[in-house]
């Protein structure tokens, strides 16, 4: 368990004043031909607990991450409090912050959204909590657009479910929610290895054949069908013509793991921009038969939920 204060000196956390815990489901983004606009929300969550103190930073990590993000104010958490509190024109005072993480850090199941979504919904209440102004759902859900750079993962992680998320006109997020499918469940092959997000976007093509757009379009419609009322259609409806060829270079196994399920007729994609896999399943599915070296494989539930805040 790693723990320090904005010192680099060990410390204990201590439970000195009131404080929240938020937990925050993993996320997959994309599903397919829904680019950095669908998202679903994975029953696998990190928890963030904190208080205010007067002056001082104190963070304590247990579970992924631990003993590897910084325990100072560049740890994302903490960065997204802050901003939380700039937002109403208010600076961070001191911050003790317990985090138990359980979603793997760049395997494509969300971790940035998820600790940004934390940190921004702990500084609301935070901030509510000592009288400023509260942050409303939609002050929450742009901030942690901006943080992230786009709305795909923060949506689900936000709200649970199926979402489809969007940048209006003058560039703000909007999402909607959707029920996902009683009988769809979510088979994830969580990656070994790990990738960059910036990485994998600088593999994308500036410009796609016209054929290519077209197809994904009628995908991405036929997706939101196949996920909230007809599972029968989720292999058609998971077929990607924008990114994940473009990307399967730089995470071979991954690209082989989803090819080989969709050749056996089950809807699997890359999740986000990978390089963990993950298969939308109805009916048998032989969870054995599928194990692959560099991968673990569980069915993981869908998050109806979304975030959760409770007191601590």
């Amino acid at each position: 368990m790693a723990v320090s204060d904005q010192f680099g000196t060990t410390a204990e956390v201590g439970r000195a004043g009131s404080g929240f815990t938020i937990r925050v489901p993993a996320t997959s983004a994309n599903l397919g031909p829904g680019f950095d606009s669908f998202g679903l929300a994975l029953a696998r969550y990190d928890e963030v607990t904190g208080h205010l103190r007067e002056s001082g930073l104190l963070i304590e990590v247990a579970g992924v991450g631990e003993g590897e993000v910084p325990l100072t104010h560049e740890h994302l958490v903490v960065r997204a409090v802050a901003r939380a509190f700039e937002s109403v024109g208010e600076s961070l005072p001191g911050l003790a912050l317990s985090c138990r993480n359980c979603i793997p850090h760049g395997g494509g199941l969300g971790s940035s959204a998820a600790a940004i979504v934390a940190g921004v919904l702990l500084g609301r209440e935070l901030i509510a909590d000592v009288g400023g102004r509260r942050l409303s759902d939609d002050d929450v859900l742009t901030l942690a657009n901006d943080m992230e750079g786009h709305p795909d993962n923060v949506a689900p992680a936000l709200l649970g479910g199926f979402t489809l998320a969007f940048l209006d006109p003058a560039g703000r997020p909007v999402a909607v929610r959707r029920e996902v499918h009683p009988d769809i469940r979510v088979v994830v092959f969580s990656a070994h290895q790990s990738s960059s997000t910036q990485h994998t976007r600088g593999l994308l093509p500036a410009m796609v054949p016209h054929a290519d757009a077209s197809a994904n379009a009628a995908a991405a419609g036929l997706l939101v069908h196949a996920i909230t009322v007809d599972p029968s259609f989720l292999l058609p409806a998971t077929r990607d013509r924008l990114h994940q060829d473009y990307r399967a270079p730089s995470m071979p196994e991954s690209a082989r793991l989803v090819a080989e399920l969709r050749l056996a007729r089950v809807a699997a994609v890359i999740s986000g921009a990978g390089p963990s896999v993950i298969a939308l399943v109805t009916g048998q599915f032989e969870l054995d038969d599928w194990r692959r070296p560099g991968f673990e494989a569980a069915e993981v539930a869908v998050c109806a939920d979304g975030a959760q805040i409770h007191p601590s």
